[in-house]
Order: C-alpha cells, then structure tokens, then sequence
C-alpha cells in the first residue's frame, strides 16, 4: 500500500513520469494494478527494477529486506553507476542495509506514515555517509512531492517512529473517542463521525497555516466558565495529555527494540 501510495503521488504531482517508474512484488497482480491504473512499468522480479533504477525503493516487510538488497547487488554488478537505494522498512538501520549492498551504495532510510495514501505524508529520513548533500536532497524533494519531510539523524527515527509513524492511530482514536461522546449525546454516528474528522482535520490546519502555538490557539476557544474549558478539565481530569505523551514513549521505545532485535 504505501508503495503504490507513494508511486500514485509522485505520478499525480508530476515529480516523476510514469513510464520512468518500474515496479515489482512477489504478489504479482499487485504490480498488474499499479500499471494499469498508473501507466508505471510492472516488471516480475527485483533485479529488473533494481538494473533499471537511478533511485531504488525498497517497501517490503522487515524480514524480507536482506533478500532484497541481495538481488540490488547482483543486479548492480560491474556498473559504474549504482542506485540511491531508499528503504521504508521499519527498523533496519543503516548499518545493516549498507552490511547487505556495501559501502559505496548511497543509502537513505525513510520513516513514512499512512497518510501518504491521501497525499498527506509527514515523514523523516536519514542518509549514510556515502550519500551527497544532493542525494539527499533528491529524496526530501521525492518526499516532498507526497507531503512534508524532515532530514534528521538516524538516531531521531525511533521518536519520528513514536510520533508521526505510529501518531495516525492515536488520531483516529482521538476521532473515534470525539464520535463516541457526539453518539452518547445524542447525535447519529455518522453526523458524529463526520463532525469529528473535520473538527480534528481543521484543527490542525489552524496550527499549520497561523504559526501559533496549539496552545495558544486553545486559549482561543475557551471562554470563562464555559463549555470549552468544562470539557478541556475533564480531558485533564482523565489523564489525556501524559497517556499520549506516554504513547509517544511507548511506541519510541518499541521502535528502539525492534530495531536492536534486527541487527
């Protein structure tokens, strides 16, 4: 899904033609859809796409990553020219995917999120130290075209991990909570839902385009004695604000494991 999120984006923005996009998945009517819908180049194996490549990404499940960097290789053999090879697989650090290609291939390891899918991607990403400051600056502007992107430091992906990587399903139960509490005051679930999503979604445009601190902008809305600040004391009342900050730790530090039990 997130490959074929990112493909549809860069395709849609104009960042990258699709018939310069070549693509291939062990479940193979997956890349058959993606180049019917996208006009991309399905093909059937790693190799061909990696041998076709100025900028490779690899979106496979963490287990499947070694397999993958290893058809890279063969496919690289005797070029003078390899591929930037970009990895979304979560938890496999740089080290390991410079051990399994070698140290003359420029890595960049990227921290997505799903909202990609809708072309609202909030993501990081770090380089090793074969990459340029111009190829990193080829993936932040590949990044870019999906939504917004940070360079930061390979140790920070873990926090990006507990923040914006894992944040969409703390949304959504934020969401889902908001619909429930309009359900149980009376309203029908799909008004409740609808009410909250854009509540949530206008919210955060507000702290996007004003600049203001979230803070500040919740000042905003509460008057005294009112509706605003009843419902903003239960919220504290009930611990909202350490049970996300305890998720964000939570999810880092789950992230940090995972990472270690790979190596």
């Amino acid at each position: 899904m997130m490959a074929g999120a990112m493909m549809k984006g860069l395709v849609k923005t104009g960042t990258c033609a699709a018939e310069h996009i070549a693509a291939s998945d062990a479940y193979q009517p997956c890349v058959d859809a993606l180049a019917k819908e996208l006009g991309v180049r399905g093909v059937s194996s790693n190799m061909e796409v990696a041998g076709f490549a100025d900028l490779l990404i690899i979106a496979v499940k963490p287990q499947m990553v070694q397999q993958v960097c290893g058809d890279i290789v063969k496919s690289s053999a005797g070029k003078s020219s390899k591929p930037i090879v970009v990895s979304i697989a979560a938890g496999v650090t740089l080290s390991s995917l410079s051990g399994w290609l070698d140290s003359s291939y420029r890595v960049v390891r990227v921290m997505p999120n799903t909202p990609c899918l809708v072309g609202e991607l909030a993501a990081a990403y770090a380089s090793n130290s074969a990459c340029s400051d111009a190829d990193s600056a080829i993936v932040g502007s590949m990044l870019g075209a999906l939504g917004s992107s940070f360079k930061v430091k390979e140790s920070d992906l873990d926090a990006v991990t507990g923040l914006s990587g894992s944040g969409p399903a703390y949304v959504f139960q934020f969401i889902e909570a908001l619909s429930d509490g309009g359900v149980r005051a009376g309203l029908t679930r799909p008004v409740a839902t609808e009410l909250a999503a854009k509540t949530v979604r206008g919210a955060a445009t507000m702290v996007l385009e004003t600049g203001k601190h979230p803070g500040e902008l919740k000042d905003q809305v509460t008057s005294p004695g009112g509706t605003t600040i009843a419902g903003v004391h239960a919220l504290e009342v009930g611990g909202m604000r350490a049970a996300v900050m305890n998720a964000v730790v939570a999810a880092t530090e789950r992230s940090k494991e995972l990472g270690h039990s790979k190596m």
